[in-house]
């Protein structure tokens, strides 16, 4: 009787259920498409065209993760919203240096790829894709058994947008008298987590399911992170500058947006924190608090004294502080 003989689903890696995943996500992601896309699901590059009406057009491009709020969404196995975060980590950078997103790709890494899981993922992708206006033409699915655990993912994103070479000096323009507007965030954003993760879980010894709010803790630590392109698009205009509030806050990303001789004055008191922030602050010290979230504020905007008016009307944007003269940085006053 001969040796059976050792097959690829032997060693943890299914074709099968691979090519099923491919299957089911194909509306999701035909659903982010617009007239520049070239062709369709399944060649071996995406394709898009170059949009028309720039003088110099120059290509920007951007690359992140989720972090450690990975680990939140496969031990509650909620997976729908991660790829939103996924995408607005990468739009809401491009967007800083004035670049309109054009398309996105992903790549997402498992020990064993189930598809029902892997098509959340993906499906939040194509929402964030939505949100953000730009197309998903291309993605890489990993299956490698030994490499992760069999529930565990990594995911990464990478957006490609375009600018005009004339607008992406955003530097040159900032001086003191302009006027530092907050936009909101939704919530942790993602950034943060392994400090989230410690003081409720490890600290505090709470659950995913412990009430918070009203609701399951869970369901605002996932919160998805908020995508400001649409803003971004609608007001360019009237924005000077753009410093998107990821890991580090307000005084470590704000200062990016600043050349020398110039500092931010910020009044703590006028920015509207959100309820995790305010919980968390009992048991961090403010300083921690406000270098490593957003603390309620996803993006902070510059813009002239006059045209403040026209952008609050247009947006959910307030007012936080102004730009003086002095040494490159940020006063929380």
């Amino acid at each position: 009787m001969s040796e059976r003989k050792v097959s690829y689903k032997d060693a943890g890696v299914d074709i099968d259920a691979g090519n099923e995943f491919v299957e089911a996500i194909k509306e999701d992601v035909k659903s982010t498409f617009d007239e520049h896309v070239i062709g369709g699901i399944g060649s071996f590059a995406g394709a898009y065209a170059v949009p028309s009406g720039y003088k110099e057009p120059v290509l920007l491009s951007a690359t992140d993760g989720v972090g450690t709020k990975l680990k939140l969404a496969i031990e509650s196995g909620k997976l729908d919203t991660v790829g939103i975060d996924l995408v607005a980590m990468c739009v809401n950078d491009l967007i800083c240096n004035f670049g309109t997103p054009m398309f996105f790709l992903d790549y997402y890494a498992t020990g064993k790829l189930v598809p029902a899981e892997a098509k959340a993922v993906v499906a939040g992708i194509a929402e964030g894709c939505r949100r953000s206006e730009c197309a998903l033409i291309g993605g890489e699915t990993a299956e490698m058994p030994g490499m992760y655990r069999e529930k565990d993912f990594d995911l990464a994103g990478f957006a490609v947008g375009i600018a005009e070479r004339g607008e992406m000096d955003r530097l040159s323009r900032v001086r003191p008298g302009q006027v530092l507007l907050a936009l909101p965030s939704s919530g942790i954003h993602s950034n943060g987590y392994s400090l989230v993760r410690k003081l409720f879980f490890d600290k505090l010894g709470m659950s995913l399911e412990d009430e918070f709010e009203g609701a399951p803790l869970v369901e605002t630590l996932l919160e998805p992170t908020r995508i400001y392109v649409r803003e971004f698009k609608a007001l360019k205009e009237h924005i000077v500058a753009l410093a998107h509030i990821t890991g580090g806050g307000i005084v470590e990303n704000l200062p990016r947006v600043l050349p020398e001789g110039v500092r931010a004055m910020v009044d703590r008191s006028k920015i509207r924190t959100l309820p995790i922030f305010d919980f968390m602050a009992r048991y961090v010290e403010e300083e921690e608090m406000f270098r490593t979230f957003n603390m309620g504020v996803g993006m902070v905007w510059v813009v002239e004294p006059d045209e403040v008016e026209a952008v609050l009307e247009k947006s959910d944007a307030y007012v936080i502080g102004e730009l003086v003269s002095g040494e490159r940085g940020v006063t929380l006053s």
